[in-house]
């Protein structure tokens, strides 16, 4: 056990304190249980004790001589000393660190996006919190957010709209799931009233001979084996079913059933639906050789895998095409428009692409105000010609 003395501890008394064999404790005078444990190689290491409330007695180090001054020692001991005989901790919980932005990327991506979303939609997001988020506001306790941050953020992508209105609703989602989470409190989101950019919709349809020369252009590409086939068939597709792009490349053989004469989506956008198996398509699936072992029907160049490159063959064959500019999703928008063309009204043209919302399909309803003008000047020139006489007489 070691010895013990009542000394002032102060930093003189402190310095001259030495043994010369083990170690030996030195007890303050002024403040009971405060002392300096001195070790015979000159290490002198402050210490507190007392008893707790059970009678039980606990000696806590408090810091090296040193490092740590006499005087600063003696406080902290008092706080120890106190704590102790309370049955607490000696020392107080380290505060724990604010979640950063980075955390709740972090939470929202293993929490949230893997949990309920698509992969499509998965990866989407994390795009945007790769590219734009996290390097602009991923230091930031989440707290400490403000809504200028977000101002700044949106209008330094301005020259990119349709991502920066994406970052504002991904932050927005994030704010509202931090909440719940207990990582901020309840608080207004610092992301109101941000202003979304407008965006200018791209709609570009298809004309008829449009369709014939890309029909032509196909031809060609499958006869001269330059592209890859399932490529070609994929375009085809996506033409004659107004589907969308991973809708089709992500088809199995398996979804195809002859026998109800349909197809069965398994993970569209708005969840799985079944699209009728016409006889165009049933022609162009017949042209698709099934290889054994490989389950998709639009297949890529590794065994096994389906096609990931679809828009690169899209950009080779859209010149040829007379096309520059057409996206490969405009053959969707393009089917819409010739639903329309030919009399299908707008609810049958949203369950044919297979839209959750009205809203979405009404995008098409200036094209049914050109279909009806159009009717009305046939319907108009016709009886026009019976009561008001030829174009000639009306001239004359």
């Amino acid at each position: 056990m070691p010895r013990r003395n009542a000394i002032r501890i102060a930093k003189r008394s402190v310095e001259r304190l030495a043994v010369e064999r083990g170690d030996a404790l030195f007890w303050d005078r002024d403040l009971t249980g405060f002392g300096v444990r001195v070790y015979a190689t000159g290490r002198k290491v402050y210490v507190a004790q007392t008893r707790g409330p059970t009678g039980q007695s606990k000696r806590v180090p408090i810091g090296v001589h040193g490092d740590v001054a006499p005087d600063e020692a003696r406080g902290t001991a008092a706080a120890v000393i106190d704590r102790l005989g309370r049955g607490e901790e000696p020392f107080p919980p380290a505060p724990a660190t604010p979640p950063t932005m980075a955390d709740l990327a972090e939470r929202y991506v293993k929490g949230h996006l893997e949990v309920n979303c698509r992969p499509n939609t998965v990866k989407t997001c994390r795009r945007v919190l790769d590219l734009h988020i996290l390097p602009a506001l991923g230091h930031l306790p989440v707290a400490s957010v403000e809504r200028s941050h977000v101002a700044e953020l949106h209008f330094r992508m301005r020259e990119i709209p349709a991502q920066a209105n994406q970052a504002v609703e991904v932050l927005s989602k994030m704010f509202r799931l931090a909440e719940t989470w207990g990582m901020t409190p309840p608080r207004r989101s610092p992301c109101r009233r941000i202003r979304a950019y407008k965006r200018v919709r791209r709609e570009r349809f298809l004309t008829p001979e449009e369709y014939r020369r890309l029909g032509r252009v196909l031809d060609e590409a499958a006869a001269a084996g330059g592209f890859l086939p399932s490529g070609v068939a994929a375009i085809r597709l996506l033409l004659l079913t107004g589907c969308r792009k991973n809708e089709i490349v992500t088809l199995r053989w398996d979804d195809i059933d002859r026998t109800a004469g349909e197809i069965r989506i398994r993970d569209a956008k708005t969840g799985a639906r079944r699209v009728p198996l016409t006889r165009a398509v049933e022609f162009v699936l017949a042209g698709i050789p099934r290889i054994e072992g490989n389950p998709w029907v639009i297949t890529g160049k590794l065994p096994g895998e389906h096609l990931k490159n679809l828009d690169q063959i899209w950009l080779r064959l859209r010149p040829r095409a007379g096309l520059d500019g057409v996206r490969i999703h405009d053959c969707r928008h393009s089917y819409a428009s010739r639903a329309l063309a030919i009399g299908e009204g707008l609810p049958m043209i949203g369950k044919l692409l297979g839209h959750r919302k009205v809203t979405t399909t009404a995008r098409y309803a200036h094209l049914v105000r050109d279909t009806e003008k159009a009717s009305a000047c046939k319907v108009g020139r016709s009886i026009g010609a019976d009561i008001l006489g030829t174009e000639e007489d009306r001239a004359a």
